[in-house]
Order: structure tokens, then C-alpha cells, then sequence
């Protein structure tokens, strides 16, 4: 199927959003409808593998809306702020906690509706922002991938689809950094938002929270670098002001993961950073294991 075709039909209505669950995990296919904008913000459960939805034209040279922010307090974070241009509901991934006003400020700018807030991981050197967001949105419902572990209002898996009005995003398992990474593929491949996994000709530590250099190995090459040449990376961190790559650029060049380096030549490579203990991590992990709350302790 082509691009253009996937990109012609989003099996969503405009008014509601949606997690689609891949049936390789769930027995029937779930379907969790919000409607944000309304009164009510509950959220509705069913256990079906069929509804009755509004049929939605996106047109295929209709971009998905993006901005990348960046953290300069000291995580070197990329945040990302991505919605459907014609709908203006809204998901932000990878928060960040001392930089929420700004991406307030910038959903309001936009006119934008903020509907979910993401994370690829449990991160070590920030706190996640989604907490303080739904305390300002409580609208807004927070996500992260079930195999983290991590308390969100839902959670994801391998091939489910993250929908935000006409647009959504799918959902790539890509544990190594962590045992719950994930990775976000635009509905139409133009993008993925690789998180830790995947980063500038590099990729994320693999030495604590379940990490693994074996398994980062192969998620890279079976989840990303299996997608179009031209499928723009960007990632979570960056420390050279870099804000951008493609799948074709770290097929051929990544120093750690592309060319002909073997998963032997990795695992190497990876046990030899010798790596410095994370400063923030005694505080971030288990306060992002929570969502982003705050110890009261």
C-alpha cells in the first residue's frame, strides 16, 4: 500500500479520539473513546473489534503539525508538540517538568486542544512533565507503554495506534535503553520519534533499568531501521545541537548501530562507555514510575 493511500484514509471521526490496541496482546480490539472538547471527560471502554466511525479524508501532502522544544535547564530534552492541522487536537511527548508553562503557552498560541501527553520511557535525567500538565488540562490523559511498568491512565504496546483527530501515531516497541522503550512512527512514515533508542549517530545507555545492549541491538534493526530511508529521526536527547536525522543517515553512518557493525561489535562497544552514574536518576526514575508525582514523602 502506498504512502499517499495509507495517508488518504484515518479510520477516526474528527470529534473523538482514540488508542486502537493491536490484537497481539488483547483479545478483542479495544477502542478507548474520549471527547475532550465536551463536557464530560470520561473515558469509554469498549471491547470490540468493529465501531461505527466517520469516514476522514487526509489529504497526503497534508504534514502532520510539529515543533520540536528543547530543554536548555539541563536534560538537553527534546519535547514534541505534534497535532492534526484541520482538528487542532493535540498530543505532547517526552514533557518535561520545569518547561510545562512553556508548552502550555505554546498549545494555546497554536489554539490547540491537548489531548494526550506521551512518554517513550521512564526517563533518568528529568521528571516528566504529564502530571503538572493534566493538573492545568485535566482533560488530558497521560501514556506510556505497559512494559515500563509505570502508572499512566493508559498504557501501550507493540502496533497500537495513538489517534489525535484525523491523525495518528503507531506505536514501536523498542526496549534496550529501558525494558519499556517505545518509539512513535507518524501515520504517514514521514517521521518516527525514536526516544533513547535511536539518537544522533549514537543511541541511549543500556547499563540500568532493564536495559540491554543484546536487545537494543535488535530492536534498532528490526523496528527502525526496517522503516523508509527517508523517515525522519528524531530523538529525545541531543548534546551537539542536532536536531534531526534520517533512517538512511544512521543505516549507513550511526558509529554504534549502522553500517556493518555486528550485534558482537555493539555489545562491545556499549560495555566499554564507561559511563558516568546519572545525576538525576534517584530522583526522576521513581518519580516518572508514578507519572511524573511527586514523592510526599
Amino acid at each position: 500500500m502506498s504512502i499517499a493511500f495509507r495517508r488518504l484514509f484515518a479510520f477516526t471521526s474528527r470529534s473523538s479520539l482514540c488508542i486502537h490496541q493491536a490484537t497481539t496482546h488483547t483479545p478483542a480490539s479495544r477502542i478507548y473513546l474520549s471527547t475532550p472538547s465536551s463536557s464530560t471527560s470520561s473515558l469509554f471502554h469498549h471491547t470490540t473489534t468493529t465501531t461505527k466511525r466517520k469516514m476522514t479524508i487526509v489529504r497526503a501532502d497534508q504534514p502532520m503539525g510539529l515543533k520540536q522544544l528543547f530543554d536548555d535547564t539541563g536534560s538537553s530534552t527534546y519535547t514534541y508538540l505534534l497535532w492534526d492541522t484541520e482538528t487542532k487536537d493535540c498530543v505532547l511527548v517526552d514533557p518535561v517538568d520545569v518547561q510545562v508553562e512553556r508548552d502550555l503557552k505554546q498549545v494555546k498560541e497554536l489554539g490547540l486542544n491537548l489531548v494526550y501527553g506521551l512518554n517513550t520511557h521512564a526517563h533518568a535525567d528529568h521528571i516528566t512533565g504529564t502530571h503538572l500538565l493534566k493538573q492545568s488540562v485535566p482533560t488530558m490523559k497521560s501514556i506510556i507503554s505497559t512494559a515500563s511498568h509505570a502508572k499512566a491512565d493508559l498504557t501501550v504496546a507493540n502496533g497500537d495506534r495513538i489517534c489525535f483527530g484525523n491523525r495518528f501515531l503507531t506505536v514501536k516497541s523498542t526496549p534496550g535503553h529501558t525494558e519499556g522503550c517505545v518509539s512513535f512512527v507518524a501515520d504517514d512514515d514521514s517521521f518516527v520519534l525514536t526516544g533513547d533508542a535511536l539518537l544522533i549517530q549514537g543511541c541511549g545507555r543500556t547499563d540500568f533499568q532493564g536495559g540491554s545492549a543484546e536487545t537494543l541491538y535488535q530492536s534498532v534493526h528490526s523496528q527502525l531501521f526496517s522503516l523508509p530511508k527517508s523517515t525522519i529521526v528524531y530523538p529525545a536527547h541531543d548534546y551537539k545541537s542536532r536536531t534531526q536525522s534520517s533512517i538512511e543517515k544512521e543505516v549507513e553512518s550511526n558509529p554504534r548501530l549502522g553500517g556493518e557493525k555486528t550485534q558482537e561489535e555493539f555489545v562491545e562497544i556499549m560495555a566499554n562507555l564507561n559511563l558516568s552514574y546519572p545525576k538525576k536518576i534517584d530522583v526522576a526514575v521513581p518519580a516518572n514510575m508514578r507519572c511524573g508525582v511527586p514523592d510526599v514523602e
